[in-house]
């Protein structure tokens, strides 16, 4: 807030903000010190004012994240998560760090003391903030931070992948609960992530309006990476679609918070464990290549940019490669396929 005070025949103004230095002049008018103090708080409000090495010490890692989350988190799609991650950090003994004494060993600590509450990934996620916060510090606030102090540490390991999907022997359990689900929406919904690998959030978010009946493909126009797509449809996907009712222009009306309800529910029925909602997205990408996709095939369907980030998504079984080679072991032996290269010239 500016202070405005007349001093013998002048106006003098005084503007204190926190990471800012104290901002004064004068003027022979108080209506040009007011609008000079309204100006330059408007300029402070927009980070248009460059940040002094002097005013590291009066700025705090939890003044960094409370900016971050103001004008970088609200823009992305999952505010609400990283919001919650950001208290986190907040929340920890890092946060009172003044900008010029933050460092790599601090870092470290907090990486340590999560890692004794969370798995890995969690950390990694929380880091993951926090560095870009620095370096959008560094980049775009013209805040003089040296190295970016996350750079300097060890990040955890990454988690293995999840590898689970429905073992023979559990299929039957898993599909006799889906039967048995009180809601209408949990076979159609749990059908349909399992024949286009989409994510529950783009389950939820279909419209009718997105459904090509005649090309066969759902528009799939919100998405985790904010890259549409459009997704082919199995004929049993698109036999589900069929028969679900039209009364609304969502495909399932229903709440996320039902749905995550509704699906423990059916696991607690099965008495399968350690099976969850996105686990059919496994188990859709590995079906996909053992049905003889490619991988430009597969990342269409389900979305992936990089096809290291597919791979993890992937799990075929052995079974099934070992059913492939005998099927082409049995092709060679009728003449299907030539015996060794040696018989193609």
């Amino acid at each position: 807030m500016a202070t405005i005070r007349k001093r013998g025949s002048s106006w003098h103004v005084q503007i204190r903000r926190q990471g800012y230095p104290p901002l004064t002049k004068t003027f022979s008018s108080r209506t040009d010190a007011a609008i000079w103090a309204r100006d330059t708080e408007r300029a402070i409000d927009r980070a248009e004012l460059p940040v002094g090495h002097r005013e590291l010490k009066s700025a705090t890692v939890r003044d960094l994240l409370k900016r971050y989350e103001l004008e970088i988190t609200t823009k992305k799609r999952g505010a609400d998560r990283e919001r919650f991650k950001i208290r986190v950090i907040s929340a920890h003994s890092i946060a009172k760090a003044s900008l010029d004494k933050v460092s790599g060993a601090m870092v470290a600590r907090y990486r340590d003391d999560r890692l004794k509450l969370v798995t890995s990934a969690t950390v990694r996620r929380e880091l993951a903030i926090l560095q870009h916060c620095f370096e959008v510090a560094r980049r775009e606030w013209d805040f003089p931070i040296g190295l970016n102090p996350v750079r300097q540490i060890t990040l955890p390991e990454p988690s293995r992948a999840r590898q689970r999907r429905l073992a023979p022997e559990e299929i039957g359990r898993f599909w006799a609960a889906v039967d048995r689900a009180r809601a209408w929406y949990v076979k159609p919904l749990i059908i349909l992530a399992v024949e286009t690998g989409m994510r529950r959030g783009e389950l939820l978010s279909i419209r009718w309006d997105d459904v090509d009946a005649s090309a066969r493909t759902i528009k799939i126009l919100t998405t985790k990476n904010g890259h549409p797509r459009v997704i082919p449809l199995t004929p049993k996907a698109i036999r589900t679609l069929n028969e679900l009712p039209h009364g609304h222009d969502r495909v399932f009306p229903a709440k996320a918070t039902a749905v995550r309800q509704a699906w423990d529910r059916l696991i607690q029925r099965s008495g399968l464990s350690n099976l969850r909602f996105h686990d059919l997205r496994h188990e859709a990408v590995s079906r996909f290549f053992e049905a003889g996709l490619n991988v430009p095939e597969v990342a269409l369907i389900s979305g992936h940019r990089d096809p290291r980030m597919l791979f993890r998504y992937t799990h075929p079984r052995a079974e099934a490669v070992a059913e492939k080679l005998a099927v082409a072991e049995r092709k060679r032996n009728v003449g299907v396929l030539p015996r060794s290269t040696s018989d193609v010239d």
